[in-house]
């Protein structure tokens, strides 16, 4: 199977494509050009435009031709979606089984000199992205003094939905209070990544009027993924 472009005008278009999310399910609609009968659904995790590539592909989708610039996309995941199956259950339904952001590009296939053909649109029209969800990291930083001592015991704990790299967080420790933010004192990151579950991460030494906190070393690109909370 191989692509066909649409140019500028052209009617065998998606149009109207949109996502919706609700309780763990995302529901695709979309109107559908006359005489279209079938359309090959591509899903993109993350919102990346390629698709991972240790997805197989469905077993009605169809077969992947030669790396040329016109075929279908090796390594990729296209389910066919036909137009009864649409009316059916009025739309495109599919359990969201991961947190972030996913996307999806809903694909015209047509009949074209004998074979069948994906159409691919530059406008954009055919392809949405919306939020699976953010994966919840709860923390805990319990702190340990004597009296009498300049230093104090600190120990964080971990609690991850989803197993968490070790760049996506780090802990700021500020004298004379908490920071409030990743800049708001001495950044240091992690040296391994967290498990899903919980993970007692191993005690550090600071000084009395020392505090910490954990943060997103990246608050922009993490924050669409996680939620971090404090307990």
């Amino acid at each position: 199977m191989r692509y066909v472009d649409a140019e500028p005008g052209d009617e065998r278009v998606i149009r109207g494509l949109t996502a919706q999310a609700e309780e763990g399910w995302c529901m695709l609609r979309w109107l559908w050009p006359r005489d279209a009968e079938a359309v090959y659904i591509e899903k993109l995790n993350n919102g990346e435009e390629h698709g991972s590539s240790s997805l197989a592909m469905d077993h009605r989708d169809a077969t992947t031709a030669e790396h040329a610039s016109d075929s279908f996309p090796p390594h990729r995941t296209f389910k066919l979606y036909t137009r009864e199956e649409y009316k059916a259950t009025n739309g495109y339904r599919e359990r969201l089984d991961h947190f972030g952001k996913v996307a999806y590009r809903v694909h015209l296939a047509v009949e074209q000199d004998g074979e069948m053909v994906l159409v691919r649109q530059h406008d954009g029209g055919n392809r949405v992205e919306l939020s699976a969800g953010k994966a919840k990291i709860r923390y805990s930083v319990r702190q340990q003094a004597s009296w009498f001592s300049k230093r104090k015991t600190v120990r964080i704990e971990v609690h991850a939905e989803v197993p968490v790299e070790r760049d996506v967080l780090c802990y700021v420790k500020k004298e004379g209070g908490y920071p409030a933010s990743r800049e708001d004192g001495v950044v240091y990151p992690f040296a391994e990544p967290f498990r899903a579950g919980r993970t007692e991460l191993p005690a550090i030494e600071i000084g009395k009027n020392e505090y910490v906190r954990l943060f997103f070393t990246d608050g922009r690109r993490y924050g669409q993924l996680y939620e971090l909370i404090l307990e």
